[in-house]
């Protein structure tokens, strides 16, 4: 694998095929990862809304599963370079079968059409951004700490209109998340196309499964803000 990375970080030496090879390579396993656990989340959430015990289950436990949730992200964000990319990948879709208990709720408040909106309007928006990211030769490195600042000033100003319950904040907060996160996923399909995040890994592997969590969570979260803007409730 170091061999890899630095294959990668040297491409005068290896040629333009080589590097398109590796570039390809990288954006296929972060994808495959992220299709699966978007699909074991669905899966979950479809359990959730079916069936009253696993629904009774996950409305009791909905506050520890976040909780837990945000600690898996954070053990997977800082132990990766210690563990194995196959305990990476198993945290990764741990937090994904989680995820969908928690996702199974917030859906299952809203009407079914909302939901097919809110998610083909995702995918779309996730699918052009990524093809954008993926394909355009201006850099978006820049971007990366602008974003992350704007990530942590729209979960504070989210955290804080709990307690004052906004409806006109709560909807600017949601159009705002909408262009973070599908700014976002650009930025990231860069970097995953690049190497930057095997090549920081030392791991083609970790790199996948680390591109794949980033890919993930732009995803459904752009998905919950489009939700939060256009669903309506179950009549």
């Amino acid at each position: 694998m170091n061999n890899y990375g630095n294959q990668f970080q040297m491409p005068s030496q290896v040629g333009v095929r080589p590097v398109a090879r590796l570039s390809a390579g990288f954006l296929t396993q972060a994808f495959t990862w992220m299709f699966a656990g978007l699909l074991l989340t669905a899966g979950v959430s479809y359990l959730v809304q079916g069936n009253e015990r696993i629904y009774s289950l996950a409305r009791d436990l909905f506050l520890p599963a976040i909780l837990v949730e945000l600690g898996v992200v954070f053990a997977i964000g800082l132990l990766i370079k210690r563990i194995s990319a196959l305990v990476a990948l198993g945290l990764f879709f741990a937090y994904a079968a989680l995820n969908g208990l928690t996702i199974g709720l917030v859906v299952s408040a809203y009407a079914p059409a909302s939901v097919a909106t809110a998610f083909l309007s995702a995918a779309a928006m996730f699918g052009a951004a990524a093809v954008y990211g993926a394909v355009t030769k201006r850099s978006l490195a820049s971007m990366g700490g602008f974003l992350s600042m704007a990530l942590v000033g729209l979960v504070v100003a989210m955290l804080l209109n709990l307690f004052f319950q906004n409806s006109m904040l709560s909807l600017l907060l949601s159009v705002i998340g909408v262009v973070i996160f599908t700014a976002l996923t650009a930025y990231d399909t860069q970097r995953i196309a690049q190497g930057d995040y095997a090549a920081g890994l030392g791991s083609m592997e970790k790199g996948a499964v680390f591109g794949a969590l980033r890919l993930y969570l732009d995803f459904i979260n752009l998905f919950l803000m489009l939700l939060r803007l256009f669903g309506s409730g179950r009549r």
